[in-house]
């Protein structure tokens, strides 16, 4: 029965995305209108799976999903450069206007099925599903842009000037407010335990990430470069709302034994660990993330900042072991099976056992004749792939790799607890035993964990090494930390440099390096800190059409 579940639902995602109109009208026409519509379960569930293509995972086809392309940190770094995601104001932006679009498409839902006429306790999980999605897509709008508009209601009017976004903004604090509003409607009305479904544990994972980032940014955000103050009431409110949502979903769920298996599974549904998933079919429904890190294309490699992150396993930090980061010449590979022998056992996981880089390519699988691949730091990344995915194609082809996509699942939810009890001060030996310290036991630690006495950095490393390529975790986690400035490459150049290639015979002429250190970009380039950069800006067309309302974000 699920199987088939699964299969029908990626069917109707599919169909709705390509053939029914009704999911893109546009915010003056008059489908909220339609009681036959709304009025009807099935349409209802229908327009309700749309929602689903919100959570990229892998991307679809040649899209990019939101593991290993989000590369603006330090951990990863381009090839061609990744400056800030915008230095000018832009005309119009995606990253304005999908979010606004989905939030729209939720009010669509609310509003029609308030008007439809079908039984309250009918309507309950489908307005759980549109307010659990408002909130996602406001969540990701404040993040990205602070103060926005609050819009319960579906733009009707003829005026092109009103399908723009319509009002002044309002406080930031007050839609996170309303955020989470829509995420106790929808853990109370939503059931099942279907995991490419909404559930109530879904919706509990969600406000678990929304608590923990709102805490920590009203805790460090300034007055100088967020236009608020620091607000520790605030934050510590957040940080328990954090701590008690995680309480309520830990003991549904359990560590898979090893580090890496949801991320290259063919099928996550039965993974205890996983709380939501997309998922991907054979020959139906594929991805090209296995692909991109196999490919000749050059990776956006992994960063001598972000591997310094990994410690030992007697738990020291790499600076206690100079030297211990050299690749070791192996019949004309750079191995690099002595390191990770030593360290975290996320690194092994993370990245390949040879470094490769331009003058010096490798393929992850020979007999599979996979790519010959390079890295812009030498470290490429192997997290992704399967060699159960069977020939060449799956693995080595834009939009044919078919593992599961985890969206939410346990190792963030013992993360996000363990971090809101340690800013609380009410953390316990016994609560870190029971979240973080089972990461660190998994990555191979015995003498080293998390105890009371520890610092919030510790629980920061584990973080980062944990969900390292993540969904673009590491990038908000600076912004929520006020630690933007990690991004400055003048400030901190080890995350622009990679595996050290200074004992390198004949090294190739393009290859640069810094202190002896693989650097992944050209010498010319740089990416400098301005305290702008905490928010994107408000696109130009936005501002104009407001008439003034909308006003810009400060620096822009």
């Amino acid at each position: 029965m699920r199987t088939n579940h699964i299969y029908a639902f990626v069917f109707a995602v599919i169909t709705l995305a390509s053939c029914n109109s009704f999911l893109d009208v546009e915010p003056r026409d008059k489908f909220i209108d339609d009681p036959d519509f709304w009025g009807s379960e099935n349409m209802v569930a229908s327009y309700c799976n749309y929602f689903y293509s919100s959570y990229a995972g892998y991307g679809q086809a040649g899209d990019y999903g939101d593991f290993y392309f989000t590369s603006l940190s330090d951990d990863q770094c381009d090839p061609n450069f990744e400056n800030w995601t915008f230095t000018s104001v832009p005309g119009s932006s995606s990253q304005w206007s999908s979010h606004w679009t989905e939030i729209r498409r939720a009010n669509y839902a609310i509003n029609g099925l308030a008007a439809s006429g079908m039984a309250v306790d009918k309507q309950a999980p489908y307005l759980a599903i549109a307010r659990l999605n408002r909130a996602y897509h406001y969540f990701e709008l404040v993040k990205r842009y602070g103060d926005v508009q609050w819009q319960e209601v579906v733009v009707m009017s003829a005026d092109p000037k009103d399908t723009y976004v319509q009002g002044a903004r309002e406080d930031r604090d007050v839609i996170i407010d309303k955020v989470i509003d829509d995420l106790d409607y929808a853990i109370a009305h939503l059931n099942g335990t279907d995991k490419t479904s909404f559930t109530k544990d879904m919706a509990r994972a969600m406000k678990a990430d929304v608590c923990l980032y709102e805490g920590s940014y009203c805790k460090y955000r300034t007055l100088e470069d967020n236009g608020k103050a620091a607000d520790l009431t605030r934050a510590n409110k957040y940080f328990q709302l954090c701590a008690d949502v995680c309480e309520e979903l830990m003991p549904n769920y359990t560590l898979t034994p090893e580090y890496g298996t949801i991320y290259n599974s063919i099928d996550l549904a039965d993974n205890p660990e996983v709380i939501f998933m997309r998922k991907y079919v054979k020959d139906l429904v594929g991805h090209s993330t296995v692909d991109y890190t196999r490919s000749s294309t050059t990776q956006r490699g992994i960063t001598k900042d972000a591997i310094d992150a990994f410690l030992f396993l007697d738990g020291t930090e790499a600076s206690a072991h100079p030297g211990e980061d050299k690749p070791e010449l192996n019949f004309n590979n750079y191995t690099l099976n002595t390191m990770l022998a030593k360290r975290d056992k996320r690194l092994a996981v993370l990245i390949d056992t040879v470094a490769c880089f331009r003058g010096h390519t490798w393929s992850a699988d020979t007999i599979a004749q996979l790519a010959e691949m390079t890295s812009s730091t030498g470290y490429t990344i192997h997290k992704y792939d399967n060699p159960a995915l069977g020939d060449k194609i799956y693995r080595n082809e834009i939009g044919k790799a078919y593992t599961d996509a985890p969206i939410y699942w346990l190792a963030i939810v013992y993360l996000n607890y363990a971090e809101a009890k340690m800013e609380l001060g009410s953390g316990t030996d016994s609560d870190y035993d029971n979240s973080i310290n089972l990461l660190l036991a998994r990555a191979g630690f015995t003498g080293y964990k998390i105890t009371t006495a520890s610092d919030i950095e510790q629980i920061r490393r584990c973080r980062r090494c944990e969900l390292m390529t993540d969904k673009g975790y590491r990038y908000w986690d600076l912004v929520r930390w006020h630690q933007l400035d990690k991004l400055d490459t003048n400030l901190h150049p080890d995350i622009v440099a990679g595996a050290y290639l200074q004992d390198v015979p004949d090294l190739d002429a393009t290859v640069t390096l810094q202190d002896g250190y693989l650097r992944g970009i050209a010498p010319s380039a740089n990416r400098t800190f301005d305290k702008k950069y905490y928010f994107y800006p408000i696109p130009s067309e936005q501002v104009t059409l407001s008439g003034g309302e909308c006003r810009q974000n400060p620096g822009w």
